[in-house]
């Protein structure tokens, strides 16, 4: 029989037992260790209120809302940023020992992590040292993360018959969807059963405590589970790498590989992924001032109708390629973004929309006075006008401009004909600081309701009653935005993992996948919501945040195609002595 007869047989055939037993017993694990990394982002207001939330000497709060919000997402953003160096050091693992038991290694450290989490004092009771512990237990979710996806996905694509790894590999994609989908049901069925004060409370703990359930049943899966049969052989022969991590990315052969999948395919794929689920959830929450109960259930239910369309792409990807779906899908989402988080803002709240369109906001100060509100510790502390007025501006989420004047002192806000004078709190002493900024703050707030701004209880804002109240104009046309962003997800997301693993020798593949894996969806996706968040606080436009989706989408379409090939065909034992 000829080889091509065998892949043709090889695609049709019925997914034997044994690789249906792979696929749940690593998609399972999988999902449950997103579901304890993504409870930290969905979670990230009551995290900023309960850890970052220490009191200064004049017993007042150090941080404002604001402040505390950035750090928190800095906090959520640390547990990626950290991710590459897991991969490295499980890639690395995975490589020389073998995928079974490095993945093993990695629920067990990350399960450990969240269930930490649930006990760990509040800065109610520690202090500053509540933020310190917890942003250690995120460095270590991180790290464990950093090892977890190219061992599932590795193990996986060494068990699928040749034509059909997109498909096979797919399942692995939806793991990381339906853990924030699964951390989102249980914070909702929470939040209903305690009430809000209780959750703010003290239920917040519960979905991190959990976890040790959960983390029981994984490590109970993974227990069961054989050794990848291609690692088997390796390590038999003795032709396995020694030295994975100098042959994967000192070799100039094989570290170009992986600067181009991480340039011309995963950066453009972790920020259409982060800003489709994540970003979406910020939007509504933080600018758009929805509810969380309504925010969080508008997300679950557009994950819920678009997931399915992972294993589609992941099938269309064995058919047509990966570089279509994955170049296609960052390719719609930077021409489309705009639009439609204007079409989000628009029918999420309605008065909030006709404000920025309508009412002329300007910060009239010299330029040369304000900072750059990025705080990667959160523990500056911004003091000068100009930073003041743009603070409390972002708060209220208002479109605003600034406008020079050049040798100005301080700084005004203009509402209509109305001019504001922001407070310079370093001129002040500390005791004198917070009412003097709670005064300017009402100050705004009722210049902004006068002149059009919707107050805080404005009927116009999108409520949802209970999870079934999806049947009216508002949530209907929500749901069905936040799905179309799912849908660029799952274009994106749905085939890489089988492209990666196709770009790199068996030998090396843990490691070398891992990595850019995780750089671009650590670094280039993790860091989205800060960097979003800043961007809008320094121009003054709620839609500002998105050019950098944008612009990284539209740069990793313009790499990919002209220096990722395609891989579909590929036979990924061909290096290997023995072949499959």
């Amino acid at each position: 029989m000829s080889s091509a007869t065998m892949k043709a047989d090889e695609a049709v055939r019925p997914m034997t037992r044994e690789e249906r037993k792979v696929i749940i017993a690593s998609s399972l694990g999988t999902v449950f260790e997103w579901y304890d990394f993504y409870l930290f982002g969905s979670l990230a207001a009551v995290i900023g209120a309960n850890f970052f939330n220490p009191l200064g000497a004049d017993g007042q709060p150090m941080f404002n809302e604001a402040t505390r919000n950035i750090f928190a997402l800095l906090a959520f953003a640390a547990g990626f940023l950290v991710r590459p160096f897991g991969a490295l050091v499980f890639g690395r693992l995975g490589d020389l020992v073998g995928r079974k038991y490095t993945f093993l290694i990695t629920i067990v450290i990350m399960g450990t992590s969240t269930f930490l989490v649930g006990i760990l004092p509040t800065s109610a009771s520690i202090g500053i040292s509540a933020a310190v512990i917890l942003i250690l237990l995120r460095m270590l979710q991180g790290l464990a993360l950093g090892g977890e996806y190219g061992g599932a996905a590795t193990y996986v694509a060494e068990h699928a018959p040749q034509g059909r790894r997109g498909f096979y590999t797919s399942f692995i994609q939806v793991t990381a969807t339906a853990g924030l989908f699964l951390s989102l049901l249980v914070i909702l069925f929470t939040q209903i059963a305690l009430g809000p004060e209780a959750f703010a409370a003290w239920g917040w703990r519960i979905p991190f405590l959990v976890s040790v359930l959960l983390l029981g049943i994984s490590v109970w899966i993974r227990l069961q589970m054989e050794e990848s049969p291609a690692f088997q052989r390796m390590k038999a022969e003795g032709t396995h790498s020694k030295a994975p991590l100098t042959e994967a990315f000192f070799q100039w052969k094989n570290a170009k590989i992986a600067l181009f999948a991480l340039l011309g395919l995963v950066a453009g794929q972790a920020v259409v992924w982060y800003t489709g689920q994540f970003y979406a959830l910020f939007f509504l929450g933080q600018v758009l001032k929805v509810d969380s109960f309504t925010t969080n259930m508008l997300i679950a239910w557009s994950l819920l109708l678009g997931s399915g369309g992972f294993v589609f792409f992941g099938w269309l990807s064995d058919k047509i390629g990966r570089k279509p779906i994955i170049l296609g899908g960052c390719l719609i989402a930077a021409l489309t973004y705009f639009p439609l988080f204007k079409l989000l803002s628009a029918e999420a709240n309605p008065d909030l929309h006709r404000a920025h369109q309508t009412i002329p906001v300007q910060v009239v100060v010299d330029r040369s006075t304000c900072s750059f509100q990025f705080n990667p510790t959160g523990t500056a502390q911004f003091t000068n006008a100009c930073d003041i007025a743009k603070a409390a501006l972002a708060r209220a989420s208002v479109n605003y401009s600034v406008e020079e004047a050049a040798g100005r002192a301080g700084a005004g806000v203009r509402i209509n004909n109305t001019m504001i004078e922001a407070p310079q709190l370093r001129n002040m002493a500390p005791a004198e600081r917070g009412p003097a900024a709670a005064a300017f703050n009402r100050q705004v707030s009722a210049a902004l309701t006068a002149a059009g701004y919707p107050a805080a209880a404005n009927p116009s804002v999108v409520r949802m009653s209970n999870p079934f109240d999806i049947f009216r104009e508002q949530p209907a046309v929500l749901i069905g935005v936040l799905t179309l962003l799912v849908i660029y997800v799952t274009m994106v997301y749905g085939p890489i993992a089988a492209a990666l693993v196709e770009l790199f020798p068996t030998r090396i593949r843990y490691t070398s996948m891992s990595l850019p894996y995780h750089i671009g969806n650590g670094w280039f996706g993790g860091l989205l919501p800060a960097t979003a968040f800043a961007m809008i606080a320094q121009t003054g436009d709620v839609y500002f945040g998105l050019w950098y989706p944008i612009v990284i989408a539209l740069m990793t379409v313009v790499i990919g195609i002209f220096f990722v090939p395609e891989t579909k065909d590929r036979d990924i034992y061909a290096g290997d002595t023995v072949r499959h």
